[in-house]
């Protein structure tokens, strides 16, 4: 997106060889974990788009999202970059309880110390996450800890990336903002489940199990305390009366709906 408006953006990544177009941006191979080199790939921005990377498979998510938040917040002080758009979640203003998000609430925190003007959008729960579940659409049940019926939002991560592109691009903003990134609509885990039924062409229903037997899975995949508090507080944190801060409305609707992107994400992997 940013290519198309002109822009030829620095990418930060650790392969340069898995970009699609590494002719048409500035990439630079680094560690995002080395506040040096971190701090040297980002000399001479003006825009920062931070994602720290999911850490729910460290030994310790939230010490792992504090080390991402050092160095982004690093860069940004040594580097006096203008304005950072930072990739948090619904749930972030919680700012504890919700397992893993506590590690995005935390980052917002500390850049805000250092960032002199910063967007932080609030993103819903991704479709993308759906693709970690494969086994369980081809076996016909969706295992979950939140209620089936409880609606949340649900969005594509491409419309994240518009929007984040949008903040990047538009100078004429200052000081914090939140943006809320909410999908097209609130979906419950039945919705989801009838809209992956049909792109499948099989029956899939969203099973609600007890707190215990979900930890007792990720116990049994081999994950510690710290990785199953990470993975299930963004269910338990969540599901209990919360509202996101950020209401529904035409700045943080977004358009593309579950039933396009299962049909050319989840569809195509059934079929294969």
């Amino acid at each position: 997106m940013l290519i198309r408006a002109g822009v030829r953006p620095r990418v930060l990544v650790r392969d340069a060889a898995k970009l699609d177009h590494p002719e048409l941006v500035d990439a630079v191979e680094v560690d995002l974990t080395d506040a040096d080199a971190v701090a040297r790939a980002t000399e001479g921005v003006d825009a920062l788009y931070w994602v720290s990377p999911a850490s729910f498979m460290s030994p310790d998510p939230l010490a792992a999202y504090t080390a991402y938040a050092e160095v982004a917040a690093g860069a940004i002080e040594h580097n006096g970059i203008a304005r950072t758009v930072f990739q948090s979640s619904v749930g972030a203003e919680l700012r504890e309880g919700a397992g893993e998000i506590d590690g995005l609430a935390a980052t917002e925190i500390a850049l805000e110390a250092v960032a002199p003007n910063i967007t932080h959008l609030r993103c819903g729960f991704f479709f993308a996450n759906l693709l970690f579940q494969g086994e369980d659409i081809e076996n016909g049940t969706l295992p979950v800890i939140l209620p089936t019926d409880a609606k949340i939002p649900w969005v594509d991560p491409r419309d994240i990336a518009e929007v984040a592109t949008g903040r990047l691009l538009n100078p004429d903003w200052s000081g914090r903002h939140v943006q809320a990134v909410h999908g097209p609509e609130d979906l419950s885990w039945d919705d989801a489940a009838a809209i992956v039924s049909a792109a499948v062409g099989h029956d899939v229903n969203a099973e609600r199990i007890p707190d215990e037997a979900m930890r007792e899975g990720l116990t049994q995949a081999g994950m510690n305390e710290q990785q199953i508090a990470a993975m299930m507080g963004m269910s338990t944190g969540l599901r209990d009366g919360f509202t996101p801060e950020q209401p529904r409305d035409a700045t943080t609707t977004t358009p593309t709906t579950l039933t396009a992107w299962a049909a050319d994400h989840i569809r195509p992997r059934h079929d294969a």
